[in-house]
């Protein structure tokens, strides 16, 4: 008996202590909905909701006050396309060389890096060939066991075969097996998106079309589902430009021709970018960070802004739509009574720079610091 009391007091003072008021005070605060600019802001959070945010919040007699200073308060960070199971270097390499339980490793370490700068929630686009490995890292995640972003998770890709991920430029008789799962119609893909739910899976990614390529200056990539085939599996409704992830293939290119290249494509995308944007079409923000390093996609934001938008307005695409996005639009993407503390802090005003969340110097997740 003495050790359960023992055992139940440890965990009430633990209860208790999670449940100490927070205040974070900066110079400025963003409400993200109005595009508003606050001065000063502050946040009060208990446990791992915000109570209230605005110039001025009630200060409770035991709150703990975190100042700071010259910065200005977010929401986290979203991005809706990331590869947390990939990383800098030969993609077919890695998912041939690399064994699922150490790419699973560099993945809880790739999900660290992308909190520590200011993400905290992401869209896994598919473990390129682990499977549904990327439901332990979100597990592991939700229960506290490693760091990282609130994850919505879809296992492996689907494609079909000898499509996008089909491993098509190894020698046939080696049997390399594909990055992706293979569906040959919609009965198929049925299947396998039933499966992919089975194993954890929180939506489906299914390799459309692929690979882009540009040639004598008009796009092309080949389709590799019918629309009936698509209809049964599949319905889109933003558009996630990814620049960063070709602007980083264009700096690190093998020659100067595949440089060359990958300009073009970006010049394109860009091109595609600003027609959306007169169009209206919904934006987020997705950088596909993975085959470049982890922790640096804010440059995505940077990015979206060169290319024709403006910096309240990307800010918006990743914070609002990202949220909504994920399915999780009343929960996370403001800072408003009820949603999750999920904050960061930047230097200076990113409605003026907005490079500025490339450094980010103050990381909370569900009420909890993880960078100070």
């Amino acid at each position: 008996m003495t050790t359960l009391r023992f055992c139940a007091a440890l965990l009430l003072s633990s209860a208790a202590f999670g449940q100490t008021p927070i205040v974070l005070r900066a110079a400025r605060l963003l409400d993200i909905e109005s595009g508003k600019m606050l001065k000063p802001g502050e946040v009060l959070v208990t446990g791992e909701r915000i109570v209230e945010a605005g110039a001025a919040v009630t200060h409770p007699p035991a709150a703990e006050i975190v100042d700071l200073g010259d910065r200005t308060l977010l929401p986290g960070l979203i991005d809706v396309h990331v590869h947390l199971f990939l990383h800098p270097g030969a993609e077919d390499l890695q998912t041939v060389e690399e064994s699922v339980p150490q790419r699973t490793i560099l993945a809880l370490v790739a999900a660290k890096a992308d909190l520590m700068a200011g993400f905290t929630a992401e869209r896994d686009m598919g473990t390129e060939g682990a499977g549904s490995a990327d439901t332990a890292v979100r597990n592991a995640i939700d229960r506290g066991l490693a760091p990282g972003p609130r994850l919505r998770i879809s296992g492996n890709a689907v494609d079909i075969l000898g499509g996008h991920e089909d491993a098509i430029n190894y020698n046939p008789a080696q049997h390399v097996l594909p990055n992706a799962t293979w569906a040959n119609n919609a009965a198929e893909l049925v299947t396998v998106i039933r499966g992919q739910f089975k194993e954890g899976a929180d939506f489906i990614k299914i390799y459309e079309t692929g690979r882009d390529a540009l040639q004598d200056g008009n796009f092309s990539t080949p389709y590799q589902y019918t629309e009936a085939e698509l209809r049964a599996a599949v319905e889109e409704a933003f558009a996630v430009p990814t620049f960063a992830i070709v602007e980083y293939f264009a700096d690190h290119a093998a020659s100067p021709r595949q440089a060359e290249s990958e300009r073009r494509m970006l010049e394109f995308h860009a091109h595609e970018f600003s027609a959306q944007i007169a169009a209206g079409v919904p934006m987020a923000m997705g950088s596909d960070v993975g085959p470049f390093p982890h922790g640096t996609q804010a440059r995505e934001f940077v990015l979206m802004v060169k290319y024709g938008m403006s910096p309240l307005a990307a800010l918006q695409a990743g914070m609002l739509n990202g949220a909504r996005l994920l399915g999780w639009q009343d929960r996370i993407g403001a800072l408003k009574p009820g949603y999750f503390a999920d904050i960061v802090a930047v230097p200076g005003d990113p409605l003026e720079d907005i490079g500025v969340l490339q450094d980010v110097a103050f990381v909370m997740k569900g009420g909890t610091i993880y960078k100070r």
